[in-house]
């Protein structure tokens, strides 16, 4: 008897009792092949029904599926901890455990510490989501080595062989903030960016440039470390400062270094908004924790996860060939940095 307690259940089993063929019924409960809707939940009910699991062990070996796929960013602990506790990794993993979860696989987390690159070398996956990876980003490099399906959340600059990627729209998120500024009554705005080659900066400097040439402005432009954290983003507002004392306005899209930028103007003696109006990029926790709250972003990620998870498994699976979905536009969240007094 298939329900017999004296052996384990078998594809052979479900297939029998749905009256399909044992492909069918793998191509069913494993979302894959093509396979009439009807038909693959009919498998499933039945199989549900029996009380059939598949034998992990042998359907490893069978498939070379791992059944898990993986969550990473290359943005250290000093801008993605904090307070934040990986806020934006966290919220786009919130999502995207869940959509792996229905397609049958787990999802690892890997924080972004030194002893991660290592593990990258010996993790069980079949596939991995990238969250903004630089130029030459090593996770790439060591994961692309395995054969490991590869997508980004947000493109890879200066790659040779492009990965597909989710486009975060990063010159009109940019584009949203400056003009904010602008509306705001900010005359002089400074760009307060990471050194590191990610699109989210590249992006927002093209955006930038573009808003002083069209405003008939010199840029007023530094860079910070993100390793730094929030110190390297106070340091490099009071050089901008210093540098630009006329500036009134400033745009710093990583959130460690705009809260290090507001309590650096506070302890120069400045006011936020009223003699500097600061806007931010993602809003988390620090945006919103921030005195006073920073205006920011909704980005929209648990919309922008199930994407990312969505186009990973077309590459797993070879089901399809986009190599770019549109993420939803980010919303202004407006706040009380950046208003008019």
């Amino acid at each position: 008897m298939p329900n017999s307690p004296s052996r384990r259940l078998t594809i052979a089993d479900v297939a029998n009792a749905a009256g399909v063929s044992r492909t069918t019924v793998s191509h069913a409960l494993n979302d894959r092949g093509q396979v009439d809707p009807a038909t693959r939940a009919l498998v499933k009910e039945v199989a549900e029904r029996l009380g059939y699991s598949p034998n992990l062990r042998a359907q490893r070996l069978r498939t070379g599926r791992a059944n898990a796929i993986a969550l990473l960013s290359s943005m250290p602990f000093a801008v993605a901890g904090g307070s934040s506790r990986l806020g934006f990794m966290m919220e786009i993993a919130a999502t995207a455990t869940e959509a792996a979860l229905r397609r049958g696989v787990a999802l690892v987390l890997v924080p972004p510490m030194d002893e991660a690159q290592t593990l990258l070398d010996t993790l069980d996956i079949d596939g991995a989501v990238i969250i903004e990876p630089i130029a030459n980003d090593p996770h790439v490099a060591r994961l692309r080595k395995r054969g490991v399906k590869l997508v980004s959340i947000g493109r890879q600059p200066e790659a040779q062989a492009a990965l597909p990627y989710i486009d975060m729209h990063g010159e009109i998120a940019g584009r949203l903030l400056l003009e904010h500024l602008r509306e705001q009554g900010a005359k002089r705005v400074g760009l307060l960016i990471g050194v590191q080659s990610r699109h989210s900066y590249l992006d927002m400097e093209a955006a930038y440039r573009a808003y002083c040439e069209a405003n008939q402005l010199a840029p007023a432009i530094v860079r910070a470390d993100e390793g730094g954290g929030e110190m390297a983003g106070a340091a490099a507002c009071l050089q901008l400062l210093d540098e630009h004392p006329d500036m009134d306005g400033l745009c710093v899209p990583v959130d460690a270094f705009a809260t290090g930028a507001v309590r650096a103007l506070q302890e120069r003696g400045l006011k936020v908004p009223e003699d500097m109006k600061v806007v931010t990029r993602y809003d988390g926790l620090r945006a919103r924790e921030c005195a006073p709250p920073l205006t920011a972003l909704n980005m929209h990620l648990e919309e922008v996860a199930a994407l990312a998870i969505e186009l990973l498994f077309e590459q797993i699976n070879d089901t399809g060939q986009r190599q770019r979905i549109d993420a939803p536009l980010a919303t202004l969240v407006a706040r009380e940095s950046s208003l008019k007094t």
